[in-house]
């Protein structure tokens, strides 16, 4: 059985071992970032010759031509068409809500004139290609394939290139059905640091695409580290979390299981209860022993609950905020009987599940915002992942003979200031009552 830690805020060493509890350190050991240097240089020199060395050796899938990476797309139909009705159901509605939500984000060009005839202004554009990376070992997630696919084609992305490894040549059906309702471009059987570095610099057969998105494993996060600058990336995200504050009032198996839902993704995965009501908390450790017999991947649980789980004693729910903004989390759980009191005072937060009813698992799936979320209290600065993540902002700037004479005078003082006379030169040239 687990053993869960109770923290309580009254403690005087409350903060020490919160702060402990919550730190994760993401970076990959020396050995690590050294093969997966190794990798990145051998694809980029070698290319496809590379990629096929590689998918041989950790995929155990063995092609002769590199143009056996590519899955067409009558496969993927033949991938949608064949899994269950309600699975192709479920897949449709996902994505129907997924895109509808991503519609809002879309961001729009615009520009205002001065009184002087200057324009100044923001041309929107979507990235020309990007990659995305769905996982293909231990488990495979359909629902990644929607949340990065789905919102870089509402942003108008023309080509969108999927990697996912095939251990033994046997691709994921669920997987590439998504990829057909997403509406995904190309789809190749790579994975690992070298699909990374084949979306990165391009090869004879993998197009080198502008950004890479999507989780992977240490190997890949490490790679999109390595590779980015050549390329953007979504972020480096650490395992999952779960925080849920509750008032003690909901059904503690319904919060146990909550718990459950993102601790059966890893054993570094971090989830956390607070509650003002001690009994509650007591109670939530019951139903914690009493389900987690009935969990198939109990053991993964368990490990995550005694590595990184804690139950927190708060004072009241103000203090709860305090605790959530410092903990930042992925997901963040309100099961309190008026959620819309406590928002104000939640500042950091990937995402935020508000009442009793709304689990968290349906953000991972079909709510429609981004299940692709900020982890390790990176919620501080970053946001979920979503349209505007595949489009580019342009700066517009037209000047009227009028602008540039106002505009050229600023321009001159401040650049001579900064002694850069070629500067204030080139701002004068067009300004003849500026003396140059």
């Amino acid at each position: 059985m687990p053993n869960i830690p109770r923290l309580d805020t009254a403690d005087a060493d409350f903060w020490p071992r919160l702060e402990a509890l919550t730190a994760w350190e993401g970076v990959a050991d020396e050995a690590l970032t050294t093969t997966v240097r190794e990798i990145l240089a051998r694809v980029r020199a070698r290319g496809d010759a590379a990629l096929l060395e590689y998918t041989r050796r950790f995929d155990r899938l063995d092609v002769a031509r590199a143009a056996d990476l590519e899955i067409p797309a009558a496969r993927w139909q033949q991938a949608l068409a064949a899994i269950p009705a309600d699975q192709r159901a479920a897949l449709e509605t996902a994505a129907a809500r997924i895109r509808a939500y991503a519609e809002r984000q879309k961001l729009e060009s615009w520009r205002w004139t001065e009184a002087d005839g200057t324009v100044l202004g923001q041309q929107v554009t979507p990235l020309d290609r990007v990659g995305l990376y769905v996982p293909g070992g231990k488990a495979a997630y359909p629902s990644s394939v929607l949340m990065n696919a789905v919102p870089a084609k509402v942003a108008g992305v023309p080509e969108v290139i999927m990697v996912a490894p095939t251990p033994d040549g046997q691709p994921n059906e669920l997987v590439l059905a998504a990829a057909a309702v997403a509406g995904v471009d190309r789809v190749f059987t790579l994975g690992g640091a070298q699909a990374v570095a084949a979306l990165a610099y391009g090869t004879a057969t993998v197009p080198a695409v502008d950004k890479i998105v999507g989780p992977g494993n240490i190997y890949v996060a490490a790679a999109k580290r390595q590779v980015f600058g050549t390329v953007g990336i979504d972020m480096i995200a650490g395992p999952s979390e779960i925080l849920v504050v509750c008032d003690g009032l909901t059904d503690p198996d319904w919060i146990a299981m909550d718990l459950f839902s993102q601790a059966e993704h890893d054993e570094d995965a971090q989830p956390i209860l607070l509650s003002p009501d001690p009994a509650f908390l007591d109670r939530v450790a019951a139903s914690v022993e009493r389900l987690l017999l009935e969990m198939e991947r109990r053991e993964i649980i368990t490990a995550s609950l005694n590595r990184r789980a804690a139950l927190i004693q708060v004072r009241d729910l103000a203090e709860a905020a305090q605790v959530v903004n410092f903990i930042a989390p992925e997901h963040l759980e309100l099961s309190v009987e008026q959620p819309e009191a406590l928002l104000p005072l939640i500042r950091h937060a990937g995402a935020i599940f508000m009442g009793r009813y709304t689990a968290e698992a349906l953000g991972d799936y079909c709510a429609g915002p981004n299940h692709v979320l900020p982890t390790s209290r990176t919620a501080r600065f970053s946001s979920p992942l979503g349209v505007y993540d595949f489009q580019k902002r342009t700066s517009l700037i037209y000047c009227s003979p009028g602008g540039a004479a106002t505009l050229g005078r600023t321009a001159s003082i401040l650049a001579r200031g900064e002694g850069l006379t070629a500067h204030a030169r080139s701002a004068e040239f067009r300004n003849p009552a500026t003396p140059g």
